[in-house]
């Protein structure tokens, strides 16, 4: 990608846009927006059928007899870690599918060529992920609410799990995105690394039942403390502290944005 030229600035070197091209990065984030919601029906319905499936299934499978999990009905432990899986292979699949169709159609550079900067296109971006994050976790929890009488417990809690959830994946999304130059490579990321992320991180079960080591590894994954701060919104209990919860994906999701932020500075991998 390009760094900033004469054309872009007056002549004190101070970009004609402000120190914030506000107009440019609303742009991009709009366009994302509306790409998920011109096809609402692979975008929102489909992840609301499919986590209706899951919950549906395991019912069946299990039937009444499973014993409480940490205190609660296991379809209720299961139901906020289905939604939050939902919700952040929902974000990850808009950022990077957006950048990854973009390269490979040779059409990035209509977006690398306006007078964005790195940091722009990084908020336009994840804009568009929380955004379909947040439209699949009010579908699903209105799911939740109306078949299993699910009301969260500290909505807040939810809220900052479900949005700082899709920041991560959408990051995680972009830098997928830029490393992968065609669609297999896309697709082995999401299989051997998205993934297991989403469902060996206590989506299914308290990671207290796990043995040690395992337990430890899974202390580890980012998306482990996600699924266990949107559980601990929705239901009240949670495996570790929300606040540690909230610490580590914080730095996490700081992590990955910064690097999201220096790819796209450097063109790694972008330029034709």
């Amino acid at each position: 990608m390009r760094d900033m030229t004469a054309q872009d600035t007056d002549g004190m070197g101070l970009r004609r846009f402000g120190r914030v091209n506000w107009l440019g990065t609303w742009t991009l984030a709009k366009r994302e927006v509306l790409r998920f919601l011109n096809v609402w029906s692979q975008t929102v319905a489909a992840p609301l059928i499919t986590a209706g499936l899951f919950l549906l299934i395991f019912t069946i499978a299990i039937g009444p007899g499973r014993p409480d999990v940490m205190g609660v009905p296991f379809m209720e432990f299961l139901a906020p870690g289905i939604l939050t899986m939902t919700v952040i292979q929902n974000s990850f699949a808009n950022t990077s599918s957006s950048i990854v169709v973009a390269k490979v159609q040779g059409n990035i550079v209509d977006t690398l060529m306006p007078p964005l900067s790195p940091g722009e296109l990084v908020a336009g971006y994840i804009a568009g992920g929380v955004g379909r994050g947040l439209l699949v976790a009010v579908a699903i929890g209105a799911g939740l609410a109306l078949a299993f009488g699910i009301v969260p417990q500290y909505p807040v809690w939810a809220l900052v799990f479900v949005v700082l959830g899709s920041i991560f994946m959408g990051a995680l999304g972009i830098v997928a995105a830029i490393f992968a130059n065609k669609f297999d490579q896309m697709a082995a990321i999401t299989n051997f690394i998205v993934t297991p992320l989403a469902f060996l991180s206590g989506t299914f079960y308290s990671i207290t039942a796990l043995p040690p080591a395992l337990e430890l590894i899974s202390r580890f994954n980012p998306v482990f403390y996600m699924i266990d701060g949107v559980r601990y919104g929705m239901l009240g209990v949670s495996d570790s502290s929300p606040w540690l919860g909230l610490v580590v994906v914080l730095l996490s999701s700081a992590a990955l944005v910064a690097l999201c932020w220096h790819w796209f500075r450097t063109g790694y991998r972008m330029k034709p």
